[in-house]
């Protein structure tokens, strides 16, 4: 077992090993593209499971509330609603309950952000083949390998790290830095 020493370490080295220009030039190509479906007037789609559906939620309100400073609410929908995720997994399967949402709330010009440590969670692979099939902007956040989502979407950017929580560490620091840089595109 770790200590909490070792623990704050091995994140800090994470964090710095992923900290790179190639990085950085990602996260601006994803911001430039949520800022562009904003100013179209389209809106941006978020999921993910566990862990990584409650960060889609935080990546949501930050869009849709506020981040650091007072501005114009972003259209940002986290596909989480309790009533459509059970109806959803208990009507057609647990696989399509991401696939459905986009296929109700998805148009033409919105952008999809996924989040998945392995990228190989099939209601994950299926929100995408829909996006794709709404010709939606598709946009990856993946652990480990990528899994077989690697290399699929418009955008993807791999985190590293051997656990699924360090690998949602450094999503939701991309998440973060995402907000700030589409604020800055958008002249906030």
């Amino acid at each position: 077992m770790a200590t909490a020493e070792q623990s704050l370490r091995e994140a800090a080295e994470l964090a710095a090993a992923f900290a790179t220009a190639q990085t950085a030039s990602k996260v601006e190509a994803i911001a430039a593209a949520l800022a562009g479906a904003f100013k179209a007037g389209n809106k941006v789609l978020i999921c993910g499971n566990g862990g990584s559906l409650a960060d889609s939620i935080h990546f949501a309100e930050e869009l849709t509330g506020r981040f650091r400073a007072d501005r114009k609410a972003l259209p940002a929908i986290a596909i989480a609603e309790p009533g459509h995720l059970t109806c959803v997994a208990n009507d057609y399967g647990f696989d399509q309950v991401f696939s459905r949402g986009v296929e109700a709330l998805g148009a033409s010009g919105d952008v999809l952000i996924v989040l998945t440590t392995s990228g190989k969670s099939a209601n994950i692979v299926r929100a995408v083949a829909a996006a794709k099939s709404k010709r939606m902007t598709t946009v990856a956040l993946l652990g480990k390998d990528g899994g077989p989502l690697r290399g699929v979407c418009d955008h993807e950017i791999i985190a590293p790290g051997p656990t699924s929580d360090r690998i949602q560490e450094l999503h939701m620091l991309v998440l973060h830095i995402l907000v700030e840089r589409v604020e800055s595109l958008l002249g906030f």
